[in-house]
This record gives structure tokens, sequence and C-alpha cells, in this order.
């Protein structure tokens, strides 16, 4: 088993890598997507995930935490299937074939439950699938308006984990278990760390928002930004228990935008618009 010191950076770096890996590509091809769907209420789903996590597991711990388990044992590797077809960055096009590669890494985290070879292909799905979910809400989410969902999405994560409410929904979510010892993927488990779902769907958001403004390299700085961060913020394990994982990504995504005002981000918004039907 692997010391909490290095899994913990290993997740950390993985909220980097899952940042970088949401297409410009893949969101332009959304066109159809956003004419339908374009709404800043999808800003809504990121605060509202994590509060109604809270008050559901609540009132129904048991329950809760097994319904949340089957939906994230059929969900994830579904999701993860289509980043893998649609949306990670460097695909020249849609590739059907490589949504097989899904079904290895769920078979891997199915035989190696509790080996780190298998806890890696638990966690790699769980990232491929906030991928997906990041770029879909990217492409139709107005800009700002997410990266308002974003910091409201870190600041009710960090008023529920200094409040001591996360604590006993996220204990009865990580023992939650699917029958036959199929893997648990409603959290990220590696070594002797564990990341909530949502600290890996708050990264998807930043690289679904930073892959539709159509700039890789800032998408690329925003990505080393988050691992920075992350891996700084890891140092206050030292102290305390348990941390908000969701902090270190908004402080990014405000730090990869501060150059980019209201008006900056309409501008891009208008930018991708008009070369969406002929992306490069």
């Amino acid at each position: 088993m692997l010391p909490f010191w290095l899994s913990i950076a290993v997740l950390s770096l993985v909220q980097g890598v899952v940042v970088a890996l949401p297409s410009p590509r893949a969101v332009a091809s959304l066109v159809r997507l956003r004419a339908r769907l374009r709404s800043p209420w999808w800003a809504a789903v990121p605060p509202a995930s994590v509060v109604g996590f809270v008050f559901v597991a609540r009132a129904a711990e048991h329950a809760s935490g097994q319904a949340l388990t089957y939906l994230a044992l059929v969900a994830v590797p579904l999701l993860a299937a289509l980043a893998l077809g649609w949306f990670v960055w460097g695909a020249r096009g849609p590739r059907p074939a490589a949504t097989l590669f899904a079904a290895p890494l769920f078979a891997l985290a199915w035989a190696d439950q509790g080996g780190l070879a298998g806890e890696g292909a638990a966690v790699a799905l769980s990232a491929l699938s906030c991928v997906a979910l990041g770029t879909l809400l990217g492409a139709v989410t107005p800009a700002r308006w997410l990266v308002i969902g974003i910091v409201l999405m870190a600041a009710a994560d960090t008023a529920l984990v200094v409040s001591d409410l996360l604590q006993r929904p996220n204990d009865v979510l990580n023992a939650a278990h699917p029958a036959a010892q199929l893997p648990r993927l409603q959290s990220a488990v590696f070594g002797d760390a564990v990341m909530g779902y949502g600290d890996l769907f708050v990264a998807g958001l930043l690289g679904g928002l930073l892959a539709a403004l159509g700039d890789r390299a800032r998408q690329l700085r925003g990505a080393l930004l988050v691992a920075a961060l992350a891996l700084g913020f890891d140092l206050l394990f030292f102290a305390v228990d348990e941390l908000p994982a969701t902090v270190p990504v908004a402080l990014a995504t405000i730090l990869s935008l501060s150059s980019l005002g209201a008006v900056g981000l309409q501008r891009d918004g208008r930018h991708l618009r008009r070369g969406a039907a002929h992306p490069r």
C-alpha cells in the first residue's frame, strides 16, 4: 500500500490531467447540442450536486449510498467510453473503436480490487467519465456562468467540510459496495487516499470550459495550475484529516481566466460559434 502523501499526490495530479483532456475540437463539434440546450441554468449543476448529495444522503443514508454506487457502476464506464471515443484531446474525429478500451479498464478494476493496478483502472474510468461530463457541460453553458458554478461548488463544498456535514455522507458512500464484488466507482480510491467523485467532476468542468474557449495553450496552463495548487493544498493534510479538493480547481479557474473579463468571455464564445462548423 502506498503511503498517504504519495496516494493523494497521484489523485491531485489526476485532477490536472482531467483538465487537460477535453478536446476543443470535440466541443466545436457539438454545434447542434449547443444550439438546442445552451443555457446559463446548467451552471447550477455543480453547486447543486454537492448540496443535493449531502441532504439526500443524510435523509436516507444507506439507501442513497447503495443507489449511488449502482448509478456509478453503470454511468461511469459508459461516460468513460464516450470520452475515449469522442471527447479526449488528440483525436482528429470520432473514434468509436476507442470506446472498447473502457471494457479492459472495468475488467481490471473488478479483478484487482484493492491492488494499485485495479484502483488505477477505476480512477481512470472515473476521470474519463468526468472528461465527458465536463465537455458536455462546457459546450452548453455560457463561460462566465460556468465559472460562477465552479466557484459556488467549491464554496458549498468548503462550507460543508468545515461544518462537518459532509463527513458522514461521504463515509456512507465510500462504504457502499455493489453486489458480486463489482468495482466501486462512486469515488476515486488510490493507495491510502480517497477523493470524491465531485473533485474530479469539477476538474472536468474546468477542462470543458477552457476547451469551449478554444485556447489549447490556456487549457494546458490551467491543467498545470490545478496540479500545482492541488499538490500545495495537500500539505494541509499535515494539520487536518479532510479537505475540499474542489478549492484548488476553483482557484485555478479564477487565475486561468483572470485576464478575460465578461466581454472577453463573450468574444471567445462568438469566435467559437463562428468556427464551430469548420473546426481546425
